[in-house]
This record gives structure tokens, C-alpha cells and sequence, in this order.
């Protein structure tokens, strides 16, 4: 009987290897009209992967970790947009 292999992904922030249902994705659409929260993870798009904390999302900012990961600029507004749905 073969055990189901469990998708890891790693935070942004932290660096922590987690299961991926754990970490909120972050996704950036393929047309780059918008930067999003994907919380069902099956959105098309550039991902990123967050753990759901205000820490993390201050240290992807403070490294510039979410600007390389979805390889475009991130304004202040989509910030406090993440803040928010991140809460």
C-alpha cells in the first residue's frame, strides 16, 4: 500500500519547508493584471507561498522576496490589500 506523498512548498519569508495546504498562496495572473490571494491554490498564474502570519508577509517585503518570486514590482496598496486577507 503506497503512502499519498504529501506537497511541500516553501515560505517566502521564513524559508520553512511546509505542507502546502498550510502556506497561502500568493499568485500573480498570467496577463500580470493583478496580485491576488489564492486561497484554494488552483489559480493560473506566477505563486508564491506565504505561512498565514504578518511576520512572514514583513519579511517577504523587507527581502523583496514576493517582488522576485512573482518577478514584478509591489506597490504599497497591494501590501495592505495582503495584510488585510492575510489576517
Amino acid at each position: 500500500m503506497h503512502t499519498k506523498r504529501i506537497p511541500q512548498r516553501m515560505c517566502i519569508g521564513c524559508r520553512a519547508r511546509k505542507e502546502k495546504q498550510e502556506l497561502v498562496r500568493v499568485v500573480r495572473s498570467p496577463d500580470e493584471a493583478g496580485i491576488f490571494v489564492d486561497l484554494g491554490g488552483k489559480k493560473p498564474g506566477r505563486g508564491a507561498y506565504l505561512c498565514p502570519s504578518q511576520e512572514c508577509l514583513k519579511r517577504a517585503i523587507k527581502s523583496r522576496a514576493l517582488e522576485r518570486a512573482l518577478k514584478v514590482p509591489v506597490s504599497d496598496e497591494l501590501i495592505e490589500d495582503l495584510r488585510r486577507q492575510l489576517l
